[in-house]
């Protein structure tokens, strides 16, 4: 069963083998890789090998044929891939999950296109998912995604001051979450 969920501006799809050097050239390769320097963990990745990256990819590969819930699914816009969503645990056993976005293309930001594609994970998992919270983790540098995430409806619930050392200056910790009830409130109105 996959995964293609239409919106006005962007596709949130699974993830293909063919995916794979294009992902991988927005990591490594693309002259324009500024998303790193706003994207968790605060530091650029590791050099990967073409097949150490496939290898990082194929649990999502494998989930793609499957009735799971996806842990991640591509953002594309006008027929290319410009970014990717994802959740990862905090703690299986209370649930708690947090999820995040990136666009790679930074000639997309501030378009409309985040907000859409963001928009669009929370219903995905609030819909499959029997979850009474999303919520997001950044940096208080990270205004962009903190404006992105009160757009979809979030609110901020912890501030742990100067936590984070981004480029040798410290930021606090940010959390930011929305309940399932206060979504389904809003989605009507959106």
């Amino acid at each position: 069963m996959g995964i293609f969920l239409q919106g006005k501006k962007v596709i949130l799809r699974d993830i293909t083998e063919d995916d794979i050097p294009k992902l991988y050239y927005h990591y490594y390769e693309s002259p324009d890789r500024e998303h790193w320097n706003w994207n968790g963990p605060y530091q650029k990745p590791k050099p990967a090998t073409h097949e150490q990256f496939l290898e990082q990819h194929r649990a999502d590969l494998e989930t793609a044929s499957t009735d799971e819930t996806r842990s991640s699914l591509i953002i594309e816009i006008d027929g290319e891939i410009k970014g990717k969503v994802g959740r990862y645990w905090v703690s299986e056993v209370t649930n708690w999950f947090e999820i995040g976005i990136v666009i790679y293309d930074s000639s997309y930001w501030s378009g409309g296109y985040g907000t859409e594609a963001f928009r669009m994970w929370m219903d995905y998992l609030f819909t499959h998912l029997d979850t009474v919270r999303l919520g997001i983790g950044t940096w208080s540098g990270n205004e962009r995604m903190m404006r992105l995430a009160a757009r979809c409806g979030m609110v901020e619930e912890a501030r742990v001051r100067k936590a984070r050392i981004v480029r040798g200056q410290h930021y606090d910790a940010i959390k930011m979450g929305i309940l399932r009830e206060e979504w389904e409130g809003m989605k009507n109105f959106i």
